[in-house]
């Protein structure tokens, strides 16, 4: 790789921003500008620059070094938001670690902040504006991973996959009680009562089929901590299923509202967080892995009440 180096003494008419020398130096544009600033390739006096907007004052020495054949990016700066932490990012496909209490999608009432709309936002952050196409969905009071699109062709690609139930998603769950054995596999159907709960079923023509396997992690205080993998996906498909054991999650006031609340559970929280997702690249064809670690509130409860 050929470095072009390109070297100027600031004079009494260069005096102004940083940004704007180095423009007049290479002819680059704006965007690229800012590029060669994030990257390093312009230094002052010696010293690297970073900041595009730096006063320059008479004398100072401005190099600028860089392969002129390659596009210098500006990176993206550091996203804070509290519906969703960024965990990857590429030009087909968005990951993200929901928070708890955001919606994915609105609802008919349309709610302002879902994931979807603030991950829009995040996607459109001085950008043309590039909606989120939502791939499947966590309930509001779950945390954890989820896959977004960012073209219409990766999010049919997707979810053709999570279709045929191919993406590995494993769960971790706080539960009430203690299981009667390690781990185990529930199969059966879910329907749709009047009030949206679901409920399981063995009706193989109106329901769905529904497939959680599960293994107990750590034995807590009259809890369990419990890893769940989902060979199925449907709507509050853990919940139903784990309330049917017997073990409710904690703080699930839906499927748990007939068994006595723990008494350290004090979230308003649901304790399920999605901790690993895994599917095929909609582009590459490669297999791709992320996990999330238990959410503060999900880990100081499991370290408080430990069995030893």
């Amino acid at each position: 790789m050929a470095l072009k180096t390109l070297e100027i003494r600031v004079a009494d008419e260069a005096v102004g921003r940083a940004d704007k020398l180095v423009q007049a130096m290479t002819g680059h544009s704006r965007s690229q500008i800012r590029g060669l600033f994030d990257h390093q390739c312009v230094s002052i006096n010696g010293q690297p620059c970073s900041d595009p907007g730096l006063a320059l004052a008479v004398g100072d020495q401005v190099v600028v070094t860089f392969d002129p054949h390659t596009r210098y990016h500006e990176k993206k700066a550091h996203w804070s938001d509290r519906t969703f932490s960024l965990v990857y990012e590429d030009d087909e496909i968005v990951i993200v670690d929901k928070s708890s209490g955001v919606l994915t999608v609105p609802t008919e009432q349309g709610e302002p902040n879902t994931l979807m709309e603030r991950v829009s936002v995040f996607l459109s952050h001085g950008r043309k504006r590039r909606p989120a196409l939502v791939v499947h969905r966590l309930d509001r009071e779950v945390s954890g991973l989820l896959v977004m699109a960012k073209t219409e062709q990766a999010r049919a690609r997707l979810a053709e996959q999570f279709k045929e139930h191919k993406p590995e998603r494993k769960y971790h769950a706080i539960i009430r009680g203690t299981l009667k054995t390690p781990e185990g596999t529930i199969r059966n159907f879910l329907k749709t009562a009047k009030n949206l709960d679901r409920f399981a079923t063995d009706d193989e023509v109106d329901g769905e089929l529904a497939i959680t396997h599960y293994k107990v992690i750590t034995a807590l205080q009259e809890a369990t901590l419990v890893e769940v993998r989902l060979e199925t996906g449907r709507r509050n498909q853990i919940r139903v299923h784990m309330a049917n054991l017997g073990h409710p999650l904690l703080g699930d006031d839906r499927y748990g509202r007939h068994s006595r609340p723990h008494p350290k559970w004090t979230s308003k929280r649901i304790a399920l967080h999605a901790a690993t997702l895994s599917f095929i690249h909609p582009r590459t064809a490669k297999t791709m892995q992320f996990d999330s670690p238990l959410p503060p509130v999900m880990d100081r409860f499991v370290r408080a009440t430990a069995i030893a």
